[in-house]
């Protein structure tokens, strides 16, 4: 399960901290928009309705990352999306960050799926897993 996904995007100005450098926590929005992009792309509808509509929600349960190089702003980044692992009730994704060719983030998020009402864990719907497994075999 290691086709990528790429997604790009710039560093905004608003990204950055008063330095000019990526502001920490802006990255969590660039890994999590980068993997509603490859889940959109995997469904080839939009992400978050589709997950929705079979009947879950997908909080993250574990989000890291590990910055390798700082990102500064009008950086063109490209994220490297992939799918890391399905277990029972959660996804992992892998997520590279690359400025030309220099790999500047590695980050992993493990998302969960539980049902609305009780909020437990709950088994990844059949078809979640199959365009997920779909995608990344294709």
């Amino acid at each position: 399960m290691n086709k990528e996904f790429i997604v790009k995007r710039k560093v905004r100005f608003g990204d950055c901290d008063p330095g000019g450098v990526l502001y920490t926590p802006r990255i969590s929005y660039f890994v999590v928009e980068a993997i509603l992009d490859f889940i959109t792309e995997c469904f080839g509808a939009p992400a978050e309705k589709s997950v929705l509509d079979l009947g879950v929600l997908p909080p993250a349960r574990a989000f890291k990352v590990e910055f390798l190089k700082p990102m500064a702003w009008d950086d063109a980044l490209e994220m490297r999306v992939s799918l890391q692992e399905i277990r029972t009730s959660a996804f992992v994704f892998t997520v590279n960050g690359f400025v030309q060719s220099d790999n500047v983030f590695t980050a992993e998020l493990t998302q969960v799926c539980i049902d609305p009402e009780t909020k437990h864990p709950v088994e990844v719907p059949a078809k979640l897993r199959e365009v997920l497994e779909g995608y990344t075999q294709a």
